[in-house]
C-alpha cells in the first residue's frame, strides 16, 4: 500500500513539472547540484541602481517571469541567478546612464516549493519561504517512520540541459553521510521543485 502511494505521488509530482516538456531520465553527475538559486515567478525582489533612487524598487516577478523597470522596460527575471539579473540590468542601462551599478537582494521567497514523498511522517509539498537543506526538509515532513531506508535515500531533480531539453537526474544520499558531513555531495541545499525520497 505504502510503495503505491509513492508511485501516485511520485506520478502527481512529475506530472506538474513535466507539462513543459517530455522529461528523460539520467544518472547524477557533481555539476547537477548547483551553488546558486533561481529566481522565480512571484518571488520579491530589491534592485538598488546606485545613485539613481527612481530606477531602484522592490518588486514582485510577474507569472510570466518578468519585471518591468523605467527606462529599459521589460526584464526576463525568472531562471536567472540574483547577480545574472542584475549583471542583465546593469548590460541595458549603459545607454542610458553612465557606468551603472546594480544590485539584487531577494526579499520573499514565494516561488520555492520542495517534495519529501515515502516513508516519512508527513508526505507531501511544502511551500516555503527559504531555503531549506536535505535534513532540514526531512524533519520538516515529520522525520522517519520506523520503516524507512535512512541510507537509500534520493533528491529527484528536474534540470533544463541544452536545447530545452529537461532531464531528471536522480541524487543518492546515505543519512549517516548527512549527519556525519562525509560524502558527497553532502546536505545539499534544495532547489525548487526537488523531491525528496524516503524508501
Amino acid at each position: 500500500m505504502k510503495a503505491s502511494l509513492i508511485g501516485f505521488l511520485m506520478c502527481s509530482v512529475f506530472v506538474q513539472v513535466g507539462c513543459r516538456g517530455p522529461v528523460t531520465s539520467r544518472e547524477y553527475k557533481a555539476s547537477d547540484v548547483p551553488t546558486e538559486f533561481l529566481l522565480g515567478s512571484e518571488d520579491q525582489i530589491e534592485i538598488n541602481v546606485w545613485k539613481n533612487p527612481d530606477l531602484s524598487r522592490i518588486t514582485l516577478i510577474r507569472p510570466d517571469g518578468y519585471v518591468s523597470m523605467p527606462i529599459i522596460g521589460d526584464v526576463q527575471a525568472a531562471g536567472l541567478t540574483a547577480e545574472a539579473l542584475a549583471a542583465q540590468i546593469t548590460e541595458r542601462l549603459k545607454g542610458y546612464i553612465q557606468n551603472p551599478s546594480v544590485s539584487v537582494n531577494v526579499k520573499e521567497l514565494n516561488s520555492y516549493s520542495v517534495f519529501v514523498l515515502g516513508e516519512v511522517a508527513k508526505p507531501g509539498k511544502y511551500q516555503l519561504k527559504s531555503y531549506v537543506t536535505v535534513l532540514q526538509a526531512i524533519s520538516m515532513a515529520g522525520g522517519f517512520t520506523n520503516y524507512a531506508s535512512k541510507n537509500r535515500l534520493q533528491v529527484v531533480r528536474v534540470i533544463e540541459s541544452p536545447g530545452h531539453k529537461r532531464q531528471e537526474i536522480h541524487i543518492p544520499l546515505r543519512y549517516d553521510d548527512l549527519v556525519s558531513g562525509r560524502g558527497e555531495p553532502g546536505n545539499i541545499v534544495l532547489a525548487s521543485g526537488d523531491t525528496v525520497v524516503v524508501p
